[in-house]
């Protein structure tokens, strides 16, 4: 047999957490840009805003009809129609593999505390479930590319700002830990490079160099 399985294959790679936690910040936020979220395939043309934040009490659906009333509502169903447009028999081998249907990603719901939201929402198609204590960067960016269309209930949010703190105040659940300030304030790079104000200072500092000499 040529190139059999080994068992000493190195089957994991260790991430440093700092840079785990980097990459878990950067998809949240990004998942908060418009912009992105429809150019990864989300239709959240109705969405009144991202990130969408929700009511505590959609924890306590426990029918599957109260789910899809509450998708409805904040105009994300247009999202899981899509996902059932997109169900299809894979091409290939994998038919083989019980890996036989393939769809598109729905929403992602973060939640706080399940009092019956996994019950009434794990037979709509798309939609991943996942706990705030348990964020999952696979979940957050599917395939490993940022960005997904997500909703989190408010105690979900509020206990998101424990964990990751903001650029001025430290986490208080992660030790020793604050948010990685960007380099630049603005990067719009091009626009700052034809900014009138960069003229003027180039040309001041070049009059005051020929003054000099």
């Amino acid at each position: 047999m040529f190139a059999p399985t080994k068992p000493w294959r190195r089957w994991h790679g260790r991430v440093n957490i700092n840079q785990r936690r980097y990459a878990l910040a950067s998809a949240i936020a990004a998942s908060g840009i418009p912009a992105l979220v429809m150019s990864k395939g989300h239709v959240i043309d109705q969405v009144p805003e991202l990130s969408l934040v929700v009511s505590g009490k959609v924890q306590e659906l426990t029918k599957a009809k109260q789910a899809v009333a509450f998708l409805r509502r904040i105009k994300a169903w247009a999202d899981i129609q899509k996902v059932y447009k997109s169900q299809r028999i894979r091409g290939g081998k994998g038919k083989m593999r019980n890996r036989r249907r393939i769809q598109h990603r729905g929403p992602l719901i973060v939640y706080h505390k399940d009092s019956g939201l996994r019950r009434a929402f794990r037979n709509i198609p798309g939609i991943d479930l996942l706990s705030v204590e348990k964020l999952n960067l696979l979940k957050f960016a599917p395939g490993g590319h940022v960005v997904r269309f997500f909703i989190r209930t408010d105690s979900a949010f509020q206990r998101m700002d424990k964990f990751f703190g903001s650029w001025k105040t430290p986490s208080t659940e992660k030790k020793g830990y604050t948010l990685p300030q960007p380099k630049m304030a603005n990067t719009d790079l091009s626009r700052l490079l034809k900014s009138d104000q960069k003229d003027q200072k180039s040309h001041t500092s070049s009059t005051e160099e020929g003054c000099a000499s």
